[in-house]
């Protein structure tokens, strides 16, 4: 090694030094500010999440992966750590985690969304206009023998415990 090597200055748009101080690890909640370009002007977005894993250190090719759920749908992005088009990364709060790699928070979240899922019930309830039900109504009127449930068409009490009995014992 010359001592012109030793001597070698890297020209750089990003501050190597703060970024490979920063400390990112698995467990952090960070806020990366990534640049994006439209229409020749660049505007700053900002994508808020956990950080999953952490790879390659603090060498050159550094990246680490950031998950979010946005709109019940969840998002990871791999960001890498020296990327000129990332200009501010914040470590928003940190927690203590027992593993590297926080992979297993994809299907934990996916159990517990399944999990929710199976609490929720399923009703048919629509806005629909008045003449369905005043149909009904009518038929039941006439001493016509119990109208057929329509969607949308609301029925009594006593007709809904009625099914729920009926349900439950056909399922003893």
């Amino acid at each position: 090694m010359s001592v012109a090597d030793a001597q070698r200055v890297i020209i750089s748009p990003v501050n190597i030094e703060a970024r490979r101080t920063l400390g990112i690890r698995s467990g952090d909640t960070v806020r990366v500010s990534q640049k994006i370009e439209e229409k020749g002007k660049t505007r700053l977005q900002a994508f808020e999440g956990l950080v999953l894993s952490v790879k390659h250190g603090s060498e050159a090719g550094a990246t680490f992966t950031v998950r979010r759920v946005s709109s019940g749908v969840g998002v990871e992005k791999i960001f890498p750590l020296y990327s000129p088009m990332i200009d501010q990364i914040e470590i928003i709060r940190r927690s203590k985690v027992r593993r590297s790699k926080l992979y297993y928070i994809r299907e934990k979240v996916a159990k517990e969304i399944r999990r929710q899922m199976r609490n929720m019930r399923i009703m048919n309830v629509s806005t629909g206009s008045g003449i369905l039900q005043k149909e009904v109504r009518e038929g039941e009127e006439k001493g016509e023998e119990k109208a057929e449930a329509v969607e949308g068409v609301p029925q009594t009490k006593g007709e809904k415990l009625q099914e729920e009995t009926k349900e439950e014992s056909q399922k003893e």
